[in-house]
């Protein structure tokens, strides 16, 4: 059953997470079970007992049955073609939210018709005053398109003193807890599913900002991420889909000019990032690394097709105010700069 016509539908894309549905389901429907609101489950065929479980114990959840393990992209734009409302919230299923999270980022919202997506503050759900790694207080990219967020900086977090307790207009929200337009989700093309997952979210935000529209950081709503409830930091399947991933990023997305002199670029530093694993015995990372390589190459085919369609569709651009102009790689490694407040005097200084 799945209802229609609500102002935010809540959607959880579920792939054998049973025991991240028994710890935050009873707390979504305790802090969302607002009018208007829809709460929905989609399940990604799993394999374990939590369509059963969602069944015989929360019936007010809304279920999507897929037939298969589509990934995270495909599988939220499959399920979210069945799901009819204003606002989506794609929801990580190792997601706690908190007391009255939803009602600002509606008001955020319906404030400006330009905010295409936004996202809420990101808390670490162990270290409940430390930021989280997915997305932290707001996503950017730099001169060579890294992503990094404010509160976290490669595999430096800082602790929450209110320091970005303002709302910021920025490139990319976390797919954590993406709050976004059911009409621009669609518009842009959805969750690109050959990316499978990770970063996404960042496409999408990334054709999002080429239509011309904001993407924007809440932070009175508050929630606490888990992390790793798929893949933890340093599995090399995730390590071999964010390189690859990142390549697809950068190829799909940077304007006529940019594209190859930066994917050059970016493939000497991934090359730096292998003999760095290999220094470190880190063998399978370093293997991740090159068939991630092998992987972009064999599909830059299919990637230059959604490329001219981006290019003929989209306003394409990379001077974005939220796109820092220096190299997060080079202000954090070298210049040693952990801390994102630290970065603007790299800004100024054009690294």
């Amino acid at each position: 059953m799945v209802e229609t016509q609500n102002k935010l539908a809540v959607v959880i894309l579920n792939w054998n997470g049973l025991k991240y549905l028994k710890e935050f389901i009873p707390i979504l429907i305790k802090y969302s079970s607002i009018e208007g609101v829809g709460l929905y489950i989609a399940d990604n065929g799993s394999k374990d007992e939590s369509v059963n479980y969602l069944k015989q114990n929360h019936p007010e959840i809304n279920l999507i049955l897929l037939e298969k393990n589509y990934g995270f992209a495909e599988g939220y734009n499959k399920a979210l073609e069945k799901v009819d409302s204003e606002y989506f919230v794609l929801l990580n299923s190792d997601v706690e939210v908190t007391e009255g999270w939803i009602e600002p980022l509606i008001k955020l919202m319906d404030s400006d018709s330009e905010i295409a997506a936004c996202m809420p503050k990101i808390m670490d759900y162990y270290m409940r005053d430390y930021f989280e790694y997915a997305g932290a207080a707001g996503g950017f990219i730099d001169k060579y398109a890294y992503p990094f967020c404010r509160g976290r900086i490669f595999d430096e977090i800082e602790k929450d003193n209110g320091q970005y307790n303002n709302f910021e207009s920025i490139f990319w929200a976390s797919g954590a807890c993406l709050f976004i337009r059911k009409d621009i989700y669609f518009k842009a093309g959805g969750l690109d599913g050959n990316f499978f997952a990770h970063m996404e979210e960042i496409d999408l935000c990334w054709r999002i900002k080429n239509m011309g529209h904001k993407i924007m950081f809440c932070p009175e709503s508050k929630v606490y991420h888990v992390g790793g409830g798929t893949l933890s930091k340093n599995n090399p399947k995730k390590t071999y889909l964010n390189f690859r991933n990142n390549l697809y990023l950068l190829y799909k997305n940077l304007p006529e000019g940019k594209v190859f002199s930066l994917i050059f670029f970016r493939m000497i530093l991934d090359g730096i990032a292998g003999v760095k694993f290999l220094i470190g015995f880190e063998f399978s990372n370093f293997w991740a690394i090159i068939k991630a390589h092998f992987s972009f190459y064999r599909n830059v085919s299919r990637f230059s097709e959604k490329r001219q369609k981006n290019i003929k569709t989209l306003f394409i651009t990379y001077d974005y105010p939220e796109k820092k102009n220096f190299s997060i790689v080079y202000s954090f490694f070298v210049k040693k700069l952990r801390l994102y407040s630290k970065l603007y005097n790299a800004e100024k200084s054009d690294i």
